[in-house]
């Protein structure tokens, strides 16, 4: 018997259902985006043979979309990159699926390799730019859908981002 609490649970308290939740078909909370985002990157088979590669502009593709958000892939060849840029209203996870991105912010910069994750806020401004000789992809996860991304001239304070951390990517 345990002394510290006053509070026993007898059989199985599987069986009590309405203490269990059922599981959501989309998330709604930044670890359940973080979740999406790393279960996405695992699965290769799900976005690997779509992806291309363009010289003359950064290649996107819309993977998929739930209710109030989006999954983009992107891919970026050796010198291609963003600018400085917010994305309005949204909120996102960035993670690097193959190769290595650099971001820059008012905050400094930083590499971002395979599994590394961003997630950021709602008028967080970064330029996301391929600074190596190989290639790379990054798939992104915005709520809501991304409507606006505002380009800056000069460094931006807005915003917050923080790290999440590295997800482990097979294959």
């Amino acid at each position: 018997m345990n002394s510290d609490s006053d509070i026993q649970i007898a059989g199985d308290i599987l069986e009590v259902p309405h203490l269990l939740q059922a599981p959501r078909e989309h998330p709604v909370t930044v670890a359940e985006f973080v979740g999406l985002a790393r279960s996405i990157a695992a699965d290769r088979s799900r976005w690997e043979h779509v992806v291309e590669y363009d010289a003359t502009t950064r290649w996107y593709h819309r993977l998929s979309t739930g209710p109030g958000y989006e999954v983009w892939l992107l891919s970026w060849v050796p010198g291609q990159g963003t600018g400085l840029h917010d994305h309005g209203h949204s909120s996102g996870v960035l993670t690097v699926l193959d190769g290595t991105l650099t971001e820059r912010t008012d905050r400094g910069t930083r590499v971002l390799g395979e599994g590394a994750q961003r997630v950021f806020a709602p008028g967080f401004a970064h330029e996301v730019v391929n600074d190596t000789l190989e290639p790379a992809i990054s798939l992104h996860i915005y709520y809501p859908g991304l409507t606006d991304m505002p380009m800056h001239t000069k460094a931006c304070t807005a915003g917050t981002a923080v790290e999440a951390e590295p997800a482990v990517v097979t294959g």
